[in-house]
């Protein structure tokens, strides 16, 4: 059974009104109660991380497997915060580069802190990380 859905309105100057059409045209959304709802979430998942409550993110890393221990290196850091790794997918991109995404559940520093330990390694080319949320609070 679906939420209940709440009408109402809001008021705002005409320029930012602008924006918000033009928003939600560039983003592809339906309607703007789909953007809105989207926004509100987002900022309920910053809430999250800036809370240090535990969260979602996935980690992705281009690297040149060929440097010297990197595989070994990257590899003993995945087992060092094993409690958070929930899955690694790893993908060969060309005879040096390899992309692999790691998704991680546990509280925000503890998931920065490994992050940053993946990003400093020497031969890491890029590195990104997404702030997601498990879910629990943004219904």
């Amino acid at each position: 059974m679906g939420k209940k859905l709440i009408r109402l309105s809001l008021s705002i100057e005409e320029p930012l009104y602008k924006k918000l059409e033009k928003l939600v045209r560039e983003d592809g959304y339906s309607n703007r109660s789909e953007f809105v709802r989207d926004m509100i979430r987002d900022r309920l998942v910053s809430d999250e991380w800036a809370a240090g409550e535990e969260i979602l993110s996935t980690i992705t890393l281009v690297y040149d497997h060929t440097k010297r221990e990197l595989n070994e290196k990257l590899m003993d850091l995945e087992h060092r915060f094993y409690q958070m790794v929930m899955a690694s997918t790893h993908r060969h991109m060309s005879e040096c580069l390899c992309a692999e995404m790691i998704m991680v559940k546990g509280k925000p520093d503890q998931v920065k802190e490994f992050f940053n330990e993946m990003r400093k390694q020497r031969g890491v080319l890029h590195s990104g990380m997404t702030m997601s949320s498990t879910g629990d609070k943004l219904d």
